[in-house]
């Protein structure tokens, strides 16, 4: 199922600030985190089947939501199938929380604007437009081009696909924990964020030793393991090539990780 936002928002907002020690969940809830999957449906379903497990393994009075960061597309060639995958086989018996990352920012304004075509392709755009069927000739001229496979595109995009991906939220608070994209702007509130930064940001975030007040669960930067910080945890593990897709678990104060891959 697919959680109301707002209400979901309301549920999680009563708890401790971090900082008067230790990062939490409310008691009773799980939160299960999903890092940039980037056109691996294959990855994805066998997270999802993890997940299933794990929560068949638990505590039945816990109530789970899985939260998505963003990146569902490019760089794979399974990008159709992930969306399809998102919207046909939810988990079953959680709430779910799609975030927007950079990638499809990058494809909507595509459809609007194919100048941006270079830049797009540039970071791994082309398996999207492959993976719905669409081609042009390599003939025309790179404006012609790119004109071409917008609309191309916009016509083999089904509307179920457009809703979704325009659907995306831009952050999501749990607790003592704020679920986004890339990352936030050092020093700046959280309810003051610019939209660029939660979906961009990069060696600003990264480099911080700045307490947020919150615990921020991000992707958009790959590393070989989970980047677990006293400020931050990055569960971006470049599943495209690696084939290491990670889900951060949260309950109560406890963390944990699953993975399509053994390594950690």
């Amino acid at each position: 199922m697919r959680g109301s936002l707002s209400s979901l928002k309301q549920l999680f907002s009563g708890s401790k600030s971090s900082s008067q020690g230790g990062f939490r969940i409310p008691d009773g809830h799980r939160v299960y985190a999903i890092g940039d999957i980037h056109g691996r449906a294959d990855l994805l379903n066998e997270l999802h089947n993890q997940i299933a497990d794990d929560q068949r393994g638990g505590s039945q009075s816990v109530t789970s939501t899985v939260v998505y960061l963003g990146d569902y597309i490019d760089r794979g060639t399974e990008s159709r199938g992930v969306i399809e995958l998102l919207l046909e086989q939810p988990l079953a018996g959680m709430a779910s929380i799609y975030l927007k990352g950079n990638h499809e920012e990058a494809m909507l304004k595509f459809l609007e604007h194919p100048g941006i075509g270079p830049q797009w392709f540039g970071f791994g755009g082309e398996a999207t437009v492959i993976s719905y069927g669409v081609a042009a000739p390599r003939n025309l001229d790179d404006r012609a081009y790119y004109e071409e496979l917008s609309r191309q595109l916009s016509a083999s995009v089904p509307a179920e696909h457009k809703a979704f991906l325009e659907s995306l939220e831009l952050q999501y608070r749990a607790g003592d924990y704020l679920f986004v994209h890339a990352g936030i702007r050092p020093g700046c509130p959280i309810d003051q964020q610019d939209p660029d930064d939660l979906l961009w940001i990069r060696s600003e975030f990264l480099n911080s030793r700045e307490d947020h007040g919150v615990m921020v669960v991000h992707g958009h930067t790959p590393t070989a393991r989970p980047d677990v910080r006293s400020n931050r945890i990055g569960i971006d593990t470049g599943a495209f090539a690696s084939g290491a897709l990670t889900c951060l678990v949260l309950e109560g104060a406890g963390r944990r990780f699953l993975s399509t891959s053994l390594r950690r």
